[in-house]
Protein backbone atom coordinates (compact mmCIF):
# COMPACT_ATOMS: atom_id res chain seq x y z
CA UNK A 1 0.00 0.00 0.00
CA UNK A 2 1.54 3.44 -1.48
CA UNK A 3 1.58 6.38 1.11
CA UNK A 4 -1.78 7.84 -0.52
CA UNK A 5 -3.59 4.31 -0.19
CA UNK A 6 -6.68 3.65 0.72
CA UNK A 7 -7.30 2.50 4.71
CA UNK A 8 -9.98 -0.04 5.72
CA UNK A 9 -11.37 2.24 8.91
CA UNK A 10 -13.84 0.02 11.29
CA UNK A 11 -15.84 2.52 14.13
CA UNK A 12 -15.30 0.43 17.04
CA UNK A 13 -17.33 2.51 19.92
CA UNK A 14 -19.26 5.59 19.26
CA UNK A 15 -19.69 7.84 22.19
CA UNK A 16 -22.80 9.87 21.79
CA UNK A 17 -24.86 11.97 23.93
CA UNK A 18 -27.97 13.13 23.60
CA UNK A 19 -29.95 16.18 25.60
CA UNK A 20 -33.62 14.99 25.68
CA UNK A 21 -36.40 18.10 26.00
CA UNK A 22 -37.58 18.05 29.02
CA UNK A 23 -34.24 16.29 30.82
CA UNK A 24 -34.21 12.60 32.15
CA UNK A 25 -35.37 12.80 35.79
CA UNK A 26 -32.94 10.54 37.49
CA UNK A 27 -35.34 8.84 39.83
CA UNK A 28 -37.73 8.46 37.15
CA UNK A 29 -34.69 6.51 35.11
CA UNK A 30 -34.48 4.64 38.62
CA UNK A 31 -38.01 3.20 39.32
CA UNK A 32 -39.09 3.00 35.59
CA UNK A 33 -35.73 1.71 34.10
CA UNK A 34 -34.03 -0.26 36.72
CA UNK A 35 -30.92 2.22 36.43
CA UNK A 36 -28.00 1.77 38.76
CA UNK A 37 -27.15 5.09 40.87
CA UNK A 38 -22.97 5.34 40.48
CA UNK A 39 -22.44 9.06 42.31
CA UNK A 40 -24.12 11.38 40.43
CA UNK A 41 -24.70 9.37 37.39
CA UNK A 42 -27.83 6.58 36.75
CA UNK A 43 -26.14 3.67 34.44
CA UNK A 44 -28.91 1.06 32.33
CA UNK A 45 -27.67 -1.40 29.98
CA UNK A 46 -29.62 -2.67 27.47
CA UNK A 47 -29.51 -5.79 25.20
CA UNK A 48 -31.65 -4.10 22.27
CA UNK A 49 -29.92 -2.02 21.00
CA UNK A 50 -26.73 -3.53 23.34
CA UNK A 51 -25.49 -0.26 24.29
CA UNK A 52 -24.63 1.06 27.66
CA UNK A 53 -26.95 4.57 29.05
CA UNK A 54 -25.43 6.69 31.16
CA UNK A 55 -27.59 9.42 32.54
CA UNK A 56 -25.77 12.64 33.96
CA UNK A 57 -26.64 15.02 36.64
CA UNK A 58 -28.40 17.15 34.08
CA UNK A 59 -30.67 14.19 32.51
CA UNK A 60 -28.87 14.07 29.26
CA UNK A 61 -28.53 10.31 27.55
CA UNK A 62 -24.48 9.11 26.80
CA UNK A 63 -24.63 6.25 24.86
CA UNK A 64 -21.79 4.26 25.12
CA UNK A 65 -20.95 0.44 23.05
CA UNK A 66 -22.17 1.45 19.79
CA UNK A 67 -20.57 1.73 16.16
CA UNK A 68 -23.37 3.97 14.53
CA UNK A 69 -24.73 7.02 14.85
CA UNK A 70 -28.21 5.12 13.94
CA UNK A 71 -27.98 2.45 16.88
CA UNK A 72 -26.97 5.38 19.83
CA UNK A 73 -29.97 7.27 18.67
CA UNK A 74 -32.52 3.73 18.68
CA UNK A 75 -31.07 3.48 22.10
CA UNK A 76 -31.48 6.63 23.63
CA UNK A 77 -35.30 6.41 22.39
CA UNK A 78 -35.68 2.95 23.38
CA UNK A 79 -35.36 4.35 26.86
CA UNK A 80 -37.16 7.37 26.37
CA UNK A 81 -39.88 4.96 25.44
CA UNK A 82 -39.48 2.70 28.50
CA UNK A 83 -39.95 6.25 30.38
CA UNK A 84 -43.30 6.59 28.00
CA UNK A 85 -41.92 9.08 26.15
CA UNK A 86 -40.50 9.87 23.00
CA UNK A 87 -37.59 11.29 21.19
CA UNK A 88 -38.89 14.46 19.64
CA UNK A 89 -36.64 17.41 20.33
CA UNK A 90 -33.82 15.09 21.49
CA UNK A 91 -30.36 17.05 20.84
CA UNK A 92 -27.58 14.29 19.55
CA UNK A 93 -23.90 15.50 20.30
CA UNK A 94 -20.92 13.48 18.76
CA UNK A 95 -18.07 12.67 21.21
CA UNK A 96 -14.74 10.73 20.57
CA UNK A 97 -14.91 7.02 18.74
CA UNK A 98 -12.30 4.22 19.24
CA UNK A 99 -11.39 3.29 15.37
CA UNK A 100 -9.00 0.68 13.95
CA UNK A 101 -7.43 0.21 10.60
CA UNK A 102 -4.21 -2.34 9.66
CA UNK A 103 -1.17 -0.35 8.13
CA UNK A 104 -0.93 -3.56 5.91
CA UNK A 105 2.85 -4.32 6.93
CA UNK A 106 4.78 -4.58 9.84
CA UNK A 107 6.12 -1.82 11.87
CA UNK A 108 9.40 -1.59 13.55
CA UNK A 109 7.55 0.08 16.64
CA UNK A 110 11.20 1.03 18.01
CA UNK A 111 12.82 2.21 14.73
CA UNK A 112 9.83 4.98 14.43
CA UNK A 113 10.43 5.65 18.45
CA UNK A 114 13.79 6.61 17.50
CA UNK A 115 13.06 8.58 14.50
CA UNK A 116 10.13 10.54 15.69
CA UNK A 117 11.19 11.20 19.36
CA UNK A 118 10.00 10.74 22.63
CA UNK A 119 7.84 14.22 22.66
CA UNK A 120 5.39 12.47 20.00
CA UNK A 121 5.81 8.49 20.68
CA UNK A 122 6.42 6.41 23.91
CA UNK A 123 6.52 2.94 24.42
CA UNK A 124 3.48 1.39 25.95
CA UNK A 125 4.98 -2.03 27.83
CA UNK A 126 1.46 -3.38 29.28
CA UNK A 127 -0.22 -3.10 25.48
CA UNK A 128 3.02 -4.03 23.66
CA UNK A 129 2.56 -1.59 21.49
CA UNK A 130 4.05 2.53 20.06
CA UNK A 131 1.63 5.32 21.37
CA UNK A 132 1.66 8.26 18.96
CA UNK A 133 0.15 11.47 19.91
CA UNK A 134 -1.02 12.78 16.73
CA UNK A 135 -2.18 16.76 17.20
CA UNK A 136 -2.47 17.20 13.69
CA UNK A 137 -5.17 15.12 13.56
CA UNK A 138 -6.08 15.59 17.32
CA UNK A 139 -6.38 11.92 17.83
CA UNK A 140 -3.89 9.21 19.95
CA UNK A 141 -2.80 6.29 17.88
CA UNK A 142 -1.51 2.93 19.13
CA UNK A 143 0.74 0.86 16.75
CA UNK A 144 1.63 -2.93 17.11
CA UNK A 145 4.60 -4.26 15.50
CA UNK A 146 1.71 -6.20 13.16
CA UNK A 147 0.96 -2.84 11.68
CA UNK A 148 -2.55 -3.03 13.56
CA UNK A 149 -3.31 0.27 14.55
CA UNK A 150 -6.47 1.72 17.11
CA UNK A 151 -7.09 5.00 17.46
CA UNK A 152 -8.53 6.93 20.38
CA UNK A 153 -10.33 9.98 20.99
CA UNK A 154 -10.69 10.84 17.54
CA UNK A 155 -13.60 13.04 15.89
CA UNK A 156 -14.65 11.34 12.97
CA UNK A 157 -14.21 7.97 11.03
CA UNK A 158 -12.59 10.27 7.71
CA UNK A 159 -10.05 11.73 10.22
CA UNK A 160 -8.82 8.49 11.10
CA UNK A 161 -8.43 7.68 7.31
CA UNK A 162 -6.41 10.81 7.21
CA UNK A 163 -4.33 10.11 10.03
CA UNK A 164 -3.50 6.65 8.67
CA UNK A 165 -2.28 8.15 5.31
CA UNK A 166 -0.24 10.75 6.71
CA UNK A 167 1.39 8.34 8.93
CA UNK A 168 1.95 5.82 6.58
CA UNK A 169 4.09 8.59 4.50
CA UNK A 170 5.86 10.09 6.97
CA UNK A 171 6.95 6.59 8.16
CA UNK A 172 8.17 5.29 4.57
CA UNK A 173 9.80 9.08 4.16
CA UNK A 174 11.41 8.11 7.25
CA UNK A 175 12.20 4.63 5.95
CA UNK A 176 10.81 3.90 9.43
CA UNK A 177 8.82 0.79 7.77
CA UNK A 178 9.73 -2.32 5.38
CA UNK A 179 10.02 -2.44 1.87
Amino acid sequence: MGGSGKFDVRVDNLLVRFTPSPPVDLEEAIERLGGIRNGNVIIKTLDAPRATLIIDSEGRIIVHGTHRIEAARAAAKEMLLRMGRDDSGMVAELGPIVASFDFGEEVPINNLRTNLGSGTTSIDERLGCLRLNDTRHDLELLIWANGRCVALNARHQNMVAMAAVHWKSKFSDKKSLKA
